[in-house]
Formats: structure tokens, C-alpha cells, sequence
């Protein structure tokens, strides 16, 4: 065997034209695979990153039954238990509350249905960073008894800072819930869903206007690792049980969103089997006319003693030197170009722009840099050129070394 790899690893070389159109074929399918894969990976997890960090977090716990109506009679006491649960899971950094429910907001003759939710706001802060989102007046400081309402809502109730949001509802267990709120501040939001309709209060004023003191409806996971939501879902399931409480990825939380991802990765699926495809052609075409010029050689090996299995052999470890060499230049080449996608995101502008704002994303394009897309992308194409490289075996099998020589 160290014979004919050898062998095998000197006949490379002599045809350095045919080595290179091979290694040029491999080394393209890999780059194209890769940059594509991870053109597509990076851009949705910028969009899961938005849409989840803006608002919803990775993950929620809640009453049992709650999001399945948005009740405010399914909120839930926040206890001891319930404060003291990030300490249960090294991935949580922090359990963010919130009170959350609907009410009529008024100024002046104009009303408008809202949707109120009262937070705490250091830890609200570090979840969603709500203060930088501010465009006019403050944020909360301690001793807030105001409101924060989105710019869209104040444009149409003809709010601006230091005017007063009359709200009335209905609160916890059919409470009348009625408030007037001086507006502290305005943020404004990308979505027009939450900038239309947004009122913050500060979570002891939620809980009174609502007569739900000491009570929450969403506990937020703020967590630094995403990746591993699943394993601090399930953790959290374990610890709480699942008789009182219901815990929720984001993934269970947007279906939609989830629905959408997966609609269009499979579509970049197909886009790839069909570059796969056309790849496969391009080495195939390379191996048969490696195999049409080497016929004389052939001939004369087989003439000389040499075994068909002993050839088959040394092509296919010219072949899977070449993929190796094509597959690690591929990815040495898309490595740099990758990183700086990744490192510097392409803004998006005009009506592109405008699609991604109106959903509350960052309209920027990037790119994941990570191994398994590199790895992943690597492996394929080497085992479609090993699986191409079975075809010489059939060819050799048949070869007459008087017809070959001719």
C-alpha cells in the first residue's frame, strides 16, 4: 500500500494541468458551499437575535395556561421560589419579571387600545436595553411613577413629554384597573406592532393598577448562551415541575418565526444540492478524461504484471489527494472573506431596509463564522468526490491491456 500511494502521490504531479483543473473544481464547490451556507446561517441568526432579544427573551416561564389565552387571572405570585431560580442553572444570567395585559389609553378626545407592561427596570434594561431605545425625556430612575410609551402610540394620542396617558381596563380577577400616568419618556421601536401600542410602566405601578400586587405574568430568561436554551429549558422544567408552571423557548413562543427559518433553509438546501450536482458533473467530467489519457499507461501497467486492483487503488488515492487538497484550499479560501462578513455587516438600504425595520430587525447582512459550517461543507464534498471515485474500478475492471496500449 505505501508503494502505490507513492506511486500514486507522484503521478499527481505529472500532469500538472489535469491536477490543477481537479483541485480548482473542489476548491470552488467548497468555497460557494460554505460562503452560502454561512451567508444564510448568519443572516437568520441575526433576525432570531433581534426579534428574540428585543422583546421576548430565549425563553419564558409563565402561569400554566397563560400563553395560550394572555390572561391576566393566569399571572403568577412572584415568590421566593421564583427569584431565587436563577441561581438553579449556571446558564441563566438573570430572570427578568414582567406584569403584561391590555387597556384603552386616552388624551384629550383621541383613545387608542394599548397593550401596558409593567417591568422592572435595571433588569429590564439589561435584557432588552429599553433606555437606549429612548428618544425623548428619560428612563426610569427608582422612584418613577410615570409612563415610557412608544413614539408611534404618542404621535396618535398627540402625547409628548409631560402631558398625562389616562388608561382604564380590566385588572386582575375582574378588578377595574384605571390609572393617569405622567410620560416620563418616549422609545421608539422598529416593528410599527410595538411602536404603535406600547405603554412601560414601572412593575409595582402595573401591579396596582391592576390590583395584582406581588404578582407577574412573564419571567423573562436572560441568558449569554442561546445555544444551549434547550438544556436550560429543560433544567428548569425539572426544577419547577410541570403542574403550575409552563416553560417556553423562543422557539415555542414564534412559531412563526421558526416556520419561516425553516422555509428558507429549505429552500437553501435545494439551491445547494443543485450546486452539489452540478459540481459532481465538473469532477466527473475531469475523472473520465483523466481516465481517456491514461489509457496507453494503464495498458502498459497491466502488461508488466501490475494488478487491476492495484490500480484501481492508486487512482483512488490520487483522487482522494486531490479532494484533500481542493477541500482544505476551498476553505482556507473562504475563511477570510467569511470573517470579515461576519466582522463587518453589510447595511442594507431603500425598500430592503424599510422590510427589515418594519419587523424590528437590524437590516444588516452578515455571516456566521463557525467551524462546523467549514467542517460540515468540507466533509460533503469529500465524500461526493470518494463516492465519484469508485467509477475507475468499473473501467479498469474491463480494461485489455492490448486495446489500452492501441
Amino acid at each position: 500500500m505505501a508503494q502505490l500511494f507513492k506511486l500514486a502521490r507522484r503521478n499527481i504531479w505529472r500532469n500538472k494541468r489535469r491536477t490543477i483543473i481537479t483541485v480548482c473544481s473542489i476548491l470552488f464547490a467548497v468555497f460557494f458551499a460554505t460562503f452560502m451556507k454561512s451567508m444564510q446561517k448568519g443572516t437568520w441568526d441575526n433576525v432570531v437575535n433581534s426579534v428574540v432579544s428585543n422583546f421576548f427573551g430565549f425563553a419564558q416561564i409563565h402561569e400554566n395556561g397563560y400563553w395560550e389565552d394572555l390572561s391576566l387571572n393566569k399571572s403568577m405570585e412572584y415568590n421566593a421560589e421564583l427569584k431565587n431560580l436563577a441561581d438553579s442553572d449556571e446558564n441563566i444570567q438573570d430572570l427578568v419579571p414582567r406584569l403584561e395585559s391590555f387597556a384603552l389609553g386616552s388624551h384629550d378626545i383621541k383613545t387608542k387600545g394599548v397593550v401596558v407592561i409593567g417591568i422592572d427596570p435595571v433588569k429590564e434594561n439589561k435584557l432588552t436595553n429599553l433606555a437606549d431605545k429612548i428618544i425623548q425625556g428619560k428612563y426610569f430612575g427608582e422612584e418613577s411613577k410615570g409612563a415610557i410609551i412608544a413614539s408611534g402610540l404618542a404621535d396618535y394620542l398627540k402625547l409628548t413629554v409631560g402631558d398625562t396617558l389616562v388608561m382604564i381596563g380590566q385588572g386582575f380577577r375582574g378588578l377595574n384597573a384605571a390609572g393617569k400616568y405622567l410620560v416620563e419618556g418616549m422609545v421608539e421601536f422598529g416593528s410599527p406592532e410595538l411602536n404603535n401600542g406600547m405603554v412601560y410602566l414601572p412593575l409595582d405601578q402595573a401591579q396596582y393598577l391592576y390590583g395584582a400586587e406581588g404578582r407577574i405574568t412573564n419571567l423573562i430568561v436572560d441568558t449569554d448562551k442561546p445555544k444551549k436554551i434547550k438544556e436550560t429549558v429543560s433544567s428548569l422544567k425539572n426544577t419547577l415541575g410541570s403542574e403550575k408552571y409552563e416553560v417556553m423557548d423562543w422557539e415555542e413562543l414564534i412559531p412563526d418565526l421558526v416556520s419561516a427559518r425553516q422555509m428558507d433553509t429549505a429552500g437553501g438546501t435545494i439551491f445547494l444540492n443543485i450546486l452539489y450536482l452540478l459540481i459532481s458533473f465538473g469532477i466527473f467530467g475531469t475523472l473520465l478524461m483523466m481516465l481517456k489519457e491514461r489509457q496507453y499507461e494503464f495498458g502498459v501497467l497491466l502488461s508488466i504484471g501490475m494488478k487491476k486492483w492495484q490500480i484501481f487503488i492508486m487512482l483512488w488515492f490520487e483522487t482522494i489527494v486531490l479532494a484533500f487538497i481542493g477541500v482544505l484550499a476551498g476553505i482556507l479560501l473562504a475563511m477570510p472573506l467569511i470573517y470579515y462578513m461576519f466582522a463587518n455587516p453589510v447595511a442594507l438600504t431603500g425598500d430592503m431596509a424599510s422590510a427589515y425595520d418594519s419587523f424590528g430587525i437590524e437590516a444588516v447582512v452578515t455571516a456566521a463564522f463557525e467551524s462546523g459550517i467549514f467542517i460540515q461543507q468540507g466533509i460533503v464534498i469529500f465524500v461526493i468526490v470518494t463516492l465519484l471515485s469508485l467509477y475507475p474500478f468499473f473501467k479498469i475492471r474491463s480494461l485489455h491491456p492490448v486495446k489500452a496500449m492501441r
